[in-house]
């Protein structure tokens, strides 16, 4: 494919990413001298990247295969020239119709193609999530049914009340909290395993949007003697950069 007129038919399977390698480098040749077909080319993938969002049903596995073949079948018109007799205008005017039918199968085919995929990493993220979701509260419930747990309870600030349960079996530990206010916007809950000595060690977040939910500190206890909550930048600190809310001794 080497002449002019064959590379201006060529904007809707460049849009589609159809083309070869050889079609698709003597295309982007001509796309760049070429101001009719860059334009045409830009209005298609625009229509296929509206047509993507607007879409929100999975196809039959077997309709972006009909599309495609029909395709095939639909001779794309040649760009227009900027003058042309009223009788030409005219004909030109009922076969654009074709071009637009095209630009809608080519839009079709891809929002369709890339809907399903959309959806599919949409689904496969959702059970992904349920499944770290429910891992998290299996290690949350080992530890409260451990045979060994002990657990210290204290009143928070703002009427909360905490409390902490410890496996020395398992060496964890997990916070049970009901009544927490909202952290300050911007601002986030953080836990800290007290090593003593003024030494405070991350054990993770609470979940800024919970008032009552119960969080498996991080890490191992090991020696630590208590742990702290403290008021920190959305994301956490490395160590504390504010006061504790409230300081709690580990149970024996």
């Amino acid at each position: 494919m080497t002449t002019t007129a064959d590379l201006h038919t060529l904007t809707g399977a460049y849009a589609l990413h159809a083309l070869s390698d050889d079609e698709r480098d003597a295309f982007e040749r001509h796309l760049a001298a070429c101001e009719q077909c860059a334009q045409e080319t830009a209005e298609l993938a625009a229509t296929a990247a509206r047509l993507g969002l607007a879409v929100s049903v999975t196809p039959r596995p077997a309709l972006r295969e009909q599309v495609l073949r029909r395709i095939t079948t639909v001779r794309q018109e040649t760009p227009r020239e900027p003058v042309l007799p009223r009788a030409v205008r005219t004909a030109v005017r009922g076969r654009a119709l074709s071009r637009w039918a095209l630009a809608a199968c080519l839009a079709g085919a891809v929002a369709l193609g890339g809907t399903a995929v959309w959806q599919h990493q949409r689904a496969e993220d959702a059970v992904a999530q349920a499944r770290r979701a429910e891992q998290a509260a299996d290690r949350i419930a080992a530890v409260l049914a451990a045979p060994d747990a002990r657990t210290s309870t204290a009143k928070l600030g703002g009427g909360a009340t905490g409390t902490v349960v410890v496996s020395a079996d398992r060496d964890r530990a997990v916070f049970v909290v009901s009544g927490m206010t909202d952290p300050p916007r911007g601002k986030v809950y953080q836990l800290w395993f007290d090593e003593g000595g003024g030494t405070m060690r991350s054990a993770g977040l609470m979940d800024p949007g919970q008032t009552d939910q119960a969080v498996l500190l991080q890490g191992n206890v090991g020696t630590a003697s208590g742990m702290g909550i403290t008021v920190e930048p959305a994301g956490g600190s490395e160590e504390p950069t504010s006061a504790p809310l409230a300081l709690m001794s580990l149970p024996a």
